[in-house]
């Protein structure tokens, strides 16, 4: 009731309810109880409903204790009438000052609350008393926990009244937003207090007996013939089935509730593990190699400590404990430094692999394995909905789209439920890991499935990317085609009870599919890569509950040790330039591909040998135990497909309302027969403070009016960038056309063109890179205002591999001199202007400089032929990385030009190419005018602190 109430109060009525008599918003953020259930509807209405409903348990809560309390003495004591009739005037008090509000009455509202406070510490001081001379396991361990809380509530009043005086008294500003998160405290503690009487009632029945049939029985049974004893002992056994059943149901409908709250604790890890890399990805990044911060990598590992049998047993009996420790990391966005914000995101990844690994060792751990599955297909529909980025990350806050204190807030509310269940026990490891080595199959089968779990599935359009070609035959796009990868996630997950999911028939197709996924394009990798994800997430849950099996110490090190030399061999085939040992796996993805399909083989024979381990032998069982284990593992198996439905049908609305309705239009109106370009490397879509920059990289693109933009170190397919998809998520903000560049399986850095004017045909180059990193090339022909118009974007190598920027250039140069389009070249090229590289470009490829005078450049160059240049820019890169951002408008001409003398023309003095001024310009063909002087959010002209125009 509270809760819905703060819920909605904020949602309808935010800054009415955190405004008091002294200061409201920002100065005052979270509103008091008071304000959020007595004083706006429609949050007052619904609190008061639901308080209405709840009073009738409230007070049967009180006469259960009762009954409860005299039931185990002899005679009822003075001390538990006492505690009735408080606990009696406590309730009615909470009545009167929830229905009679401060602004109804503020005397008699103080008043019930008030006698509701005073009533609250005999209530808790006398249960408390009373139970502790009660016999009983759950009797005791309700009084530690409700002794806990009473000293919490107690001690909780010292900052209520200090912050009340503050505030009161003082006038200080936001005390009265810290007084309303201690009051918000004293509520919890309150309805805590009394939850726990559930372990008091844990072996109290129930039963209603209609009275009549009860007498009639009675005098049946008064036989005492043989016949009537052998019915009377069938109606005991027909009744005790009917209540394991009736038990079995409520329990159901509980455990529903339980499982979609592990399920968002399974996203919640999901999302930890992928921002681990993605956060130390940011310091070698700007290092340029090794940070030392990679070791970071290995914090999962940790999750070793459960092989110590006392950190077992802790974990085991308090995971929702360690489940809360991994929430309260998600406030790292809270940090401004990156360093701070990888090692609490580092805390919770390590946290949260404790919680859930040691989970799968539990006698419910077939349920908890599907929860964690499922929180994996949860975060791809989330990511899917924030278009490619997680919104718990550390690299999100508020500014980009972050949602990262709402999830906390959630993630914090289910893991308090989870540890409000006891732990389920634990069974024994199996046999074979005891005294040989038969616990390493299931180690690195369990490995490698973490990897390509995470490496090709923890986002919807990777396996898309993996495989993506040049226009017309680009193979699926991510926008629909996405929902198609969550698809076949859901039915892989929905196969795996199946007997197929262990057959040899079934392993041989899912290692064809691994093969046509890696080793084709476009659309046949595609489907390779459905099937591949329907195979994988079948055998994910066998395989987490064969490693559940095994000695949980050596079986985790190993798993994860198999996980991150995986992960890092991946990053090896890419990076290699940059790493020790890198040409050892220089672009080697299909070595990388063959050792995890290796690792899954050994894993899946384990997984067959120990096939009995999926469920429990019957013999051990008493026969009501086996009756309610089956029907646990019928309700879990209807729970994950209903789940696993809800979330397909999720995505695929997700997904089609992504679709976009109406075609991009250019900035410039079509008569005037030009468009702007642009050319920008943005560093992988993390800003120079580890923000994800999508959001103002959009800003600054748009406000710009470019039509054509060629975007470098654009390919965040991989782990280390956090697989995802910058390139659509920018195409669908600013409604262009998209051309992602060598498939995310190429080993380049990537090249993404985005264009306000259709692709007509596209192709994506590999150019000759011996030496040094791979380098990438789109070569594409648009149709501008009817016109063709080439357009080429390329990201060479770096300034220590001449020979590579050689050789590069030079195949550059050979495509650009055999077009006869009029061509744009948008390129990184690593020369001084006139330099020898420059020249290979400029010389050989017959093009023109967009302005030769411009002497002050090194890495990003504009080309053009067979079009008329009329403004060229350089705007600063505001943060968002550590390259500037250059751009130039472009005009069709009527008539053929003449390359050669156009490219005298531009070298013409620095004084003749100024003599258009931008008064001579109509406004359609000018440059923004919010860049001038100290521009906006970071981003201004600078170099020659205007746009020049020819």
């Amino acid at each position: 009731a509270f809760l819905v109430a703060l819920v909605v109060a904020c949602l309808t009525h935010y800054e009415k309810v955190v405004r008091n008599q002294y200061y409201g918003y920002p100065d005052e953020w979270f509103p008091s109880v008071s304000a959020t259930t007595g004083d706006r509807y429609p949050a007052r209405s619904i609190f008061q409903i639901l308080i209405a409903l709840t009073s009738g348990p409230r007070f049967a809560i009180l006469a259960l204790w009762y009954l409860h309390a005299v039931s185990k003495t002899r005679t009822p004591s003075m001390l538990a009438k006492v505690v009735l009739v408080v606990g009696l005037i406590r309730t009615v008090s909470c009545g009167v000052f929830v229905y009679i509000t401060s602004t109804d009455d503020h005397d008699i509202h103080d008043i019930g609350m008030l006698v509701y406070i005073a009533c609250t510490f005999p209530y808790m001081l006398g249960t408390i008393w009373y139970e502790r001379r009660l016999a009983g396991t759950s009797v005791q361990q309700a009084v530690r926990w409700r002794q806990r809380i009473c000293t919490a509530f107690i001690v909780s009043l010292a900052p209520l009244i200090y912050f009340f005086i503050q505030h009161k008294v003082h006038h200080v500003k936001g005390a009265y937003t810290k007084y309303a998160f201690v009051e918000w405290s004293l509520i919890f503690y309150d309805v805590a207090f009394d939850g726990c009487s559930s372990w008091c009632f844990r072996r109290l029945q129930l039963q209603v007996v209609d009275a009549g049939k009860a007498g009639e029985a009675a005098l049946l049974g008064g036989t005492g013939t043989a016949d009537s004893s052998y019915g009377q002992g069938k109606n005991i056994a027909s009744y005790a089935a009917a209540a394991i059943s009736c038990a079995c149901s409520t329990l159901s409908n509980m455990e529903n509730i339980y499982f979609f709250a592990d399920t968002y604790l399974g996203f919640i890890f999901w999302s930890l593990l992928t921002a681990v890399p993605l956060a130390i990805w940011y310091f070698p990044l700007w290092h340029m190699g090794l940070s030392g911060d990679e070791l970071f990598l290995f914090a999962n590992v940790g999750a070793v400590v459960l092989a110590v049998p006392l950190a077992r047993r802790l974990v085991n009996s308090h995971r929702g404990f360690v489940h809360l420790l991994t929430v309260l990391t998600l406030v790292a966005y809270k940090f401004p430094a990156p360093e701070h914000r990888l090692y609490l995101t580092a805390f919770g990844s390590f946290a949260s692999c404790v919680a859930w690994f040691s989970s799968f060792s539990a006698r419910t751990s077939d349920r908890n394995v599907y929860a964690w599955l499922l929180g994996l297909i949860a975060s791809c529909v989330i990511k899917a909905m924030w278009r490619s980025n997680n919104p718990v990350w550390p690299i999100m806050h508020a500014e980009n789209g972050g949602w990262n204190g709402s999830a906390a807030m959630a993630a914090g509310t289910t893991a308090l439920s989870s540890s409000s269940r006891d732990a389920s026990p634990t069974r024994k490891a199996g046999h074979a890991g005891t005294s040989s080595l038969d616990w390493l199959p299931s180690s690195f089968g369990f490995g490698s499935l973490l990897f390509a779990l995470h490496t090709v599935f923890s986002d919807s359009t990777t396996p898309l990317r993996w495989s993506v070609d040049g226009y017309p035959s680009t193979g699926a796009q991510p926008v629909p085609w996405g929902a198609l990868s969550i698809a076949a996630m859901c039915g892989g997950l929905l196969l795996a009870h199946r007997r197929l999911a262990l057959t040899l028939l079934w392993f041989g197709a899912g290692v064809l599919s691994i093969i046509i996924f890696s080793a084709t394009s476009g659309w046949f990798s595609f489907l390779g890569g459905l099937l591949f994800a329907v195979f994988l997430f079948s055998l994910a849950p066998n395989f987490a509950l064969s490693l559940g099996t095994q000695p949980v110490g050596r079986s985790l090190a190993a798993s994860l040790l198999t996980y991150n030399i995986l992960m890092l061999a991946h990053v090896w085939t890419v990076a290699y330039e940059f790493v020790p040992g890198g040409p050892l796996l220089r672009e080697r993805t299909g070595l990388v591909m063959a050792m995890m399909t290796a690792a899954l083989a050994v894993g899946f024979a384990a997984t067959r040998k120990y096939a009995h381990l999926r469920a429990y032998p019957s013999t051990v069982r008493h026969p009501q135990e086996q009756q309610a284990y089956d029907q646990r593992r019928q309700a879990t198996r209807s729970i994950v497909r209903r789940t696993a439905i809800m979330l397909a049908s999720l995505g695929a609305i997700v997904y089609l309302a992504r679709i976009p309705l109406r075609a991009p239009q250019p900035h410039i109106p079509a008569e005037h027969r030009a468009f702007t370009a642009g050319i920008w490397t943005i560093h992988f879509g993390l800003d120079n403070d580890m923000w994800a920059s999508e959001k103002r990289m959009h800003d600054a693109i748009d406000e710009l009016g470019l039509d054509v933009i060629g975007l470098l170190e654009s390919d965040l397919q991989r782990i280390i960038t956090g697989n995802r998809d910058l390139t659509q998520s920018l195409a669908e903000s600013l409604n262009m056309y998209a051309d992602y560049g060598p498939a995310a399986s190429k080993h380049t850095w990537g090249c993404t063109m985005l264009s306000k004017f259709p692709i007509v045909r596209s192709s994506h180059h590999l150019l000759p890179s011996p030496d040094g990193e791979l380098a990438c090339a789109i070569y594409a022909t648009l149709d501008v205002h009817g016109s063709e118009v080439d357009v080429i974007v390329s990201h060479n190598g770096q300034e220590e591999n001449l020979l590579d920027r050689r050789l590069q250039t030079t195949e550059l140069a050979r495509i650009i001199r055999t077009t006869s389009n009029p061509i744009v070249f948008l390129g990184y090229v690593v020369s001084k202007p006139f330099g020898e590289v420059y020249n290979i470009l400029m010389g050989d490829g017959q093009l023109n400089d967009v302005d030769p005078t411009d002497w002050d450049r090194w890495c990003e160059y504009i080309g053009f032929r067979g079009v008329k240049r009329i403004g060229y820019a350089r705007i600063s890169h505001g943060g968002i990385t550590d390259t500037e951002i250059q751009s130039a408008k472009f005009q069709l001409l009527d008539a053929p030009s003449n390359p050669a003398a156009d490219r005298a023309a531009a070298i013409k003095h620095h004084t003749q190419n100024l003599a258009a001024g931008e008064g001579h310009r109509v406004p359609a063909l000018q440059y923004p005018p919010q860049f001038r002087g100290t521009g906006v959010r970071g981003h201004r002209y600078h170099v020659f602190d205007e746009p020049r125009y020819f």
